[in-house]
């Protein structure tokens, strides 16, 4: 199926966006931090997908990608995986440490 790869991309974010606004994960609230902690590695990990792209290592089922291309052959969908998934994986720690941090808080433990 086209786009797939976008659609699972877009459930993830979906399903973990309730990490921010229920839970107060403020992944998103805070875009500098956001923009500091994706720059490293969306920057290496896109090198590396380039050198394996030219170097024929990997490549993208056309049938499971949308077909817009960046310069240099990468599907659009491999930029956002670099984007999504790690913000997907800082709610989820934020999220973890949020609720954390609030169980310490109930127990007068030593954060309180």
């Amino acid at each position: 199926m086209h786009g797939e790869y976008l659609i699972v991309l877009g459930l993830c974010l979906l399903i973990t966006l309730p990490l921010e606004f229920v839970i107060g994960a403020r992944v998103y609230r805070r875009p500098r931090r956001l923009l500091a902690a994706l720059a490293p590695t969306v920057l290496v990990f896109l090198a590396w997908d380039y050198v394996g792209i030219h170097r024929g290592h990997w490549w993208y089922a056309p049938e499971k990608i949308s077909g817009i291309t960046l310069p240099g052959g990468m599907p659009l969908e491999e930029l956002l995986f670099f984007l999504v998934i790690p913000i997907c994986g800082l709610l989820t720690l934020e999220a973890v440490q949020t609720l954390l941090a609030g169980r310490r808080r109930s127990r007068g433990g030593p954060d309180a």
